[in-house]
């Protein structure tokens, strides 16, 4: 409901920036010596032509534009809660400081500025004007006098209506928004009557002819397609596609840590072996050698945190020979080294890991292990003078390159387990069996088919591994309970 007995109407046309005076500010700049700034004075002038012309037409809704000392105050003094009885924090009052408006920057001070570098003692003023950030924001507030009726210019009964701020960028902000499909806002004030104001705001812009408009889109598509050919020209137009039955494998990898070896200043060496129908570009690098890096406790083990990458990229073609068997995966083979104050070496540990057949991200801790001689001498000789028994042919951790029999034995061949490496490999898969259609995956084998058959043999590893491991744990359970309790469920 309105206040006193009679519905009270006002609608006002405001536009961007355009002052439109409360009876407060009428009171005020009507008395010449109230005026203290150039800005004062300039509303007394206008507030005496509208006197001569009849009088302001708005009579509760007015404006508070960029440069009038509300909008400076509300800025600057905008609270964090909505409590009324809100004080201040230390971090709120020095924030206060830094407002994202433009300003004006005196000469004086830039050339004080050139000749004192530093201001040994800055006054609150020459902090508040140094501390900004330069976004430039225009502001402009809508309000309401919402005060008794016959009794308008107090202060107290002043609301915001609306904001409108407009950035460096042209970006409008109107809060709150239009109303219309909406309902009126509403404005509930505290007093005996619970008075309750109801207001709309509308976009009351004259619309673009459909010439400008037109014109604009016009504009918008050149620069859009600037934009594209400019992005083409960086990319290129010609995407490297590989031949039918070709199979493309990035590998972006990082050997992260390795964790729980006996000595210090640790470093990998890491190669790729590459099996029947893969090959790399002449310019792949297929083997390297990380930093050496101090260790560092983490719990338990000392940990050394690489975080070295490397690339690999290579092709899988299917040949005729193959179309029986399943493709082997290449290989990486690692070993982990410590190099000491004294230029000794030790071998720490060896490992291997088959490359994903899957792409994605995949997270590989792999274990490693060292060969060891018997007997304390040589325990001796690798603590004092460093050396340790190596391998010849790094590939003995899997299978040796170099054989070529049905079985190959161990016995005899001792070793130690050491700690582990972590690896981070991200894997990408590029064929044009991707593209294939369903009529040509059904007339040939594609790679894709036969690389499936070898993920399927890993998940019917992985299934046999975990199940074994299971039965491990109903036999150490089993072997944990009472006997009576078994004899009973028997």
């Amino acid at each position: 409901r309105p206040p006193e007995e009679e519905d009270e109407e006002e609608e006002a046309e405001v536009g961007w920036q355009e002052k439109l005076f409360s009876q407060f500010e009428v009171d005020l700049y009507q008395n010449e010596a109230a005026c203290q700034t150039p800005l004062d004075r300039q509303y007394h002038a206008e507030i005496l032509k509208l006197e001569k012309a009849g009088g302001r037409k708005n009579c509760r809704i007015f404006t508070y534009t960029d440069h009038d000392r509300f909008t400076n105050l509300e800025e600057h003094c905008q609270k964090v809660t909505d409590s009324d009885h809100e004080v201040p924090s230390y971090l709120a009052e020095r924030m206060a400081n830094v407002r994202r408006r433009r300003q004006d920057r005196r000469p004086i001070e830039a050339s004080s500025l050139k000749s004192k570098i530093i201001t040994w003692e800055p006054s609150e003023e020459f902090i508040k004007n140094n501390h900004v950030i330069n976004t430039p924001v225009q502001t402009m507030y809508i309000m309401g006098d919402l005060g008794p009726y016959g009794k308008l210019g107090h202060r107290d009964y002043e609301h915001v209506l609306c904001t409108v701020k407009v950035d460096g960028n042209g970006v409008i902000t109107v809060k709150p928004d239009f109303t219309g499909t909406k309902g009126p806002y509403r404005i509930e004030l505290d007093g005996e009557k619970r008075e309750v104001w109801k207001y709309t705001i509308e976009n009351a812009s004259v619309q673009v002819q459909p010439e400008e408009e037109e014109r604009e889109q016009r504009v918008f598509r050149d620069l859009y397609g600037r934009h594209k050919e400019y992005l083409s020209g960086l990319v290129g137009s010609e995407f490297e596609m590989t031949l039918p039955g070709t199979l493309r494998l990035f590998v972006n990898g990082e050997i992260v840590s390795a964790q729980g070896y006996e000595y210090d200043n640790l470093y990998v060496h890491f190669f790729l072996e590459l099996p029947d129908q893969w090959s790399s570009p002449a310019f792949q690098q297929l083997s390297g050698v990380t930093q050496t890096c101090a260790t560092k406790a983490v719990g338990w083990d000392n940990v050394a945190h690489f975080c070295y990458p490397f690339t690999l990229e290579m092709f899988f073609t299917q040949g005729d020979e193959s179309e029986d068997s399943l493709p082997q995966w290449p290989v990486l083979y690692f070993e982990v080294l410590s190099l000491d104050f004294w230029q000794r070496y030790r071998v720490e540990g060896y490992g291997s890991l088959v490359l994903p057949a899957s792409p994605g991200l995949h997270m590989l801790t792999i274990p490693t292990w060292r060969p060891v001689e018997l007997g304390t001498v040589a325990e001796l000789r690798r603590f004092f003078i460093g050396g340790s028994p190596e391998l010849e042919d790094i590939t003995y951790v899997r299978t040796p390159s170099t054989f070529k029999g049905e079985r190959l034995s161990r016995f005899g061949f001792r070793t130690e387990t050491t700690g582990s490496v972590t690896f981070r490999l991200y894997c990408l898969q590029q064929s044009k069996a991707f593209l294939e259609t369903s009529a040509l995956r059904q007339r040939m084998q594609s790679v894709l088919d036969r690389l499936g058959g070898f993920s399927q043999q890993c998940s019917v590893y992985n299934v046999l591994e975990a199940f074994q491991r299971a039965r491990c744990r109903m036999q150490e359970a089993r072997q944990s309970l009472p006997q009576d309790l078994i004899s009973t469920s028997a």
